[in-house]
């Protein structure tokens, strides 16, 4: 089932919010906003204590990351209009979470897939290329492509 349609299904079954969530290794918790679970998951979903915005290394409350895909009650967008700026000193939706959290319950759906992290350099490229190598017009020649320059680099290391 999709992503996108299991927060609808856990929006029919909650009447509220959801986020999706992920596991990422402790060291990498402080590259994302972090849930604290409230429940343990049931069914893969579980409701939300609270939300931390790239936390310090070390104080992150669980390992579970929010990776980009939600389904949010309209209030959050009055919310919004009148955050404080966080992080980096950018609005983030995270904290806003965090306030929506106060007043709605708000869940997480864990997602347990293959995701393409494209936040980052490295995730960017290593995406791009996956998908070009599906890619029906070019996946053959780029992946002949590939195996040409990893040869290349073989010898030359």
């Amino acid at each position: 089932i999709p992503l996108t349609q299991q927060l609808m299904m856990d929006y029919e079954e909650t009447q509220a919010s959801a986020v999706a969530v992920m596991r990422v290794p402790e060291n990498e918790t402080s590259k994302y906003g972090i849930i604290d679970p409230k429940t343990d998951s049931e069914k893969g979903r579980c409701r939300v204590k609270g939300f931390v915005e790239k936390p310090e290394m070390g104080k992150a409350p669980s390992n579970l990351a929010i990776i980009g895909r939600y389904l949010l009650t309209p209030k959050i967008f009055e919310i919004l209009e009148t955050q404080e700026p966080g992080a980096g000193n950018e609005i983030q939706l995270t904290d806003a979470l965090q306030t929506l959290n106060q007043t709605e319950a708000v869940y997480a759906r864990e997602f347990k897939g293959k995701r393409y992290d494209v936040g980052d350099k490295l995730g960017y490229m290593k995406t791009n290329i996956e998908y070009g190598l599906q890619h029906s017009e070019i996946g053959t020649s780029l992946s002949a492509y590939i195996i040409q320059l990893s040869k290349k680099l073989r010898t030359e290391s």
